[in-house]
């Protein structure tokens, strides 16, 4: 699953910046490593440097509830979403 989450970029569509960032955040040494592989076993397939972040685990904070399952709740524009529109994305998350 790792191998999904690197991006080359930071942004996600029209969103730019370092909240956009991917990351990868482990709690062991044998994570770190597979992270790391992982981003260099990717990095072999692109043409551009790979920018996931991959640190040491710190404390996650809980998003605020108007965030939690944002796009199922209509996102910014009230209009529902999900991932049922025919996407081909092998992980996508909605909220």
């Amino acid at each position: 699953m790792v191998d999904f989450l690197h991006n080359g970029v930071k942004n996600q569509g029209n969103d730019v910046g370092t909240q956009y960032r991917s990351g990868i955040y482990f709690y062991t040494p044998e994570q770190e490593k597979a992270a790391l592989e992982s981003r260099d076993r990717q990095q072999k397939l692109l043409n551009r440097k790979i920018v996931t972040e991959i640190l040491p685990a710190k404390k996650f904070y809980r998003a605020e509830e108007y965030h939690q399952q944002y796009l199922a709740k209509g996102g910014r524009f009230g209009f529902r979403q999900s991932s049922e529109k025919g996407c081909n994305d092998p992980i996508r998350c909605y909220g």
